[in-house]
């Protein structure tokens, strides 16, 4: 008897996945939230107040890269030390550290916490997630190595020796996380570097690369060895380089001529600015262009490309291109009367496209919501509002200046939707929902009007 109340408490008390995801990276904000108030942790020597250090420390975990307080002056060296750690754990995932701890330690990785791996990195099956979460390691140091090498020895000149490797890795990890922390100082983001060809693509490859989720860039690395792409990477790819083109044209068309942006410059600034702002909306949040000069038309580009976000399984929010592919295509079937999806010779099965729709649904629900009260509770205008609740919702960063003008109220709305955009918006609604599990009995189908 003792032992049935043993296993019935144990069972109760376990987490489902989506339940370790939010608790886990609950934890991680509470502990950077704890470092960050410290007065060690900022050039001062002053503790920070609670509600600063919590989002910053949520934009952190979160790799979202919204601030509060200037990261280059407000913070010391330890504080950010703190906030280059959150942004690390957070982009690659702590399932993924506490998984390679296991591996190094020689223990056996048990289903449960595959299962919680899965749902980390997005993947559909078990199989083959502790070797991906391997390769997530190797590519995460080479890739963040690479990219903090080449950023030093652009720097090495420009600063202290010290000083260029830490700028250097502080910025390569910050791409690659998709975080969008600079040290530039003055809230400028890279706008002084709009013209540098070395930092725009090093960090642009970098972003890209972690936004393109980790099972697809194995898979591409196995390619030219006889494996073919999945559906999956197919899409992504695809979609990336269709984003990426059509962003880069839109916003050289309309920003070329804008006084504000890149009227003065020359061609081939035009076209780094325009690319480097086509690629940050759906992952990494830097921005060489000012924002807020921006052309309604062209902020209206950004909040599609931070809603859409990156692909499963990266560094990256937003609803995911293959769910926004899915809800397309499903669009596109429906118009030509269609009753499945279609792709690639493939069909995508009824449940994902059910998932794609409900993300969405969430998603927008979420984002409305938060929008409202921030206008109830902020009086700014709507524009830069709904800018604000996007970015934070995909996990971008970029900002209309309303972050540092938000009050305690309006800071705690926007950590809760980095919070949610992170975990993501399913995995949030699943956490907190009471499992429910699958009936045996089905209802017979009858036929509504719609539309």
């Amino acid at each position: 008897m003792v032992r049935g109340l043993r296993l019935e408490l144990n069972s109760r008390l376990r987490l489902s996945p989506p339940q370790v995801l939010v608790v886990g990276f609950g934890a991680l904000i509470l502990i950077g939230t704890i470092l960050l108030t410290l007065p060690i942790a900022t050039a001062s020597g002053k503790p920070t107040t609670l509600v600063d250090a919590l989002f910053t420390a949520t934009s952190a975990v979160c790799i979202t890269g919204l601030v509060v307080v200037d990261t280059a002056t407000y913070w010391s060296r330890f504080g950010q030390v703190v906030i280059l750690a959150l942004f690390q754990v957070g982009g690659i995932g702590f399932m993924t550290l506490s998984s390679l701890a296991a591996i190094l330690l020689g223990r056996r990785i048990f289903l449960h916490e595959r299962m919680v791996i899965k749902e980390a990195l997005n993947q559909v099956s078990l199989e083959g997630v502790v070797r991906l979460t391997r390769a997530v390691v190797v590519m995460t140091v080479l890739s963040e190595g690479a990219g903090a090498l080449l950023l030093t020895l652009r720097w090495w000149n420009s600063y202290s020796p010290g000083e260029a490797i830490f700028r250097a890795v502080f910025h390569a990890v910050s791409a690659f996380s998709s975080a969008g922390f600079d040290l530039s100082g003055d809230y400028r983001s890279l706008t002084a570097f709009r013209s540098d060809f070395v930092v725009n693509l090093v960090l642009s490859t970098l972003f890209i690369l972690g936004g393109l989720g980790f099972a697809v860039i194995v898979e591409c690395l196995n390619w030219h060895r006889g494996h073919p792409l999945s559906l999956h990477s197919r899409l992504v790819l695809k979609t990336t380089a269709i984003l990426i083109v059509f962003g880069t044209l839109f916003i050289l068309l309309v920003e070329g001529r804008n006084p504000a942006t890149l009227a003065d410059a020359s061609w081939k600034t035009k076209v780094l600015a325009s690319y480097f702002q086509a690629v940050t909306p759906r992952t990494a949040g830097f921005n060489t262009l000012p924002i807020s000069a921006l052309r309604p038309a062209t902020l209206l580009l950004i909040m599609l490309f931070m809603f859409i976000g990156a692909s499963p399984g990266g560094t990256g929010g937003g609803i995911k291109t293959t769910t926004f592919v899915t809800l397309l295509l499903t669009v596109m079937a429906t118009v030509r009367g269609k009753e499945r999806t279609e792709v690639g010779g493939r069909c995508i099965p009824a449940w994902q496209v059910a998932k794609s729709m409900a993300i969405a649904f969430i998603s927008l629900c979420l984002i409305l919501g938060a929008t409202t009260v921030l206008l109830l509770s902020e009086g700014k205008e709507f524009l830069p509002t709904l800018f604000e609740v996007v970015s934070a919702f995909g996990t971008v960063g970029l900002t209309m200046g309303l972050t540092t003008e938000l009050s305690v109220l309006g800071r705690l709305v926007i950590t809760a939707v980095m919070f949610a955009g992170r975990v993501g918006p399913l995995t949030m609604v699943l956490a907190l929902a009471h499992q429910q599990y699958p009936k045996s009995v089905r209802f017979p189908e009858e036929s509504i009007i719609v539309g």
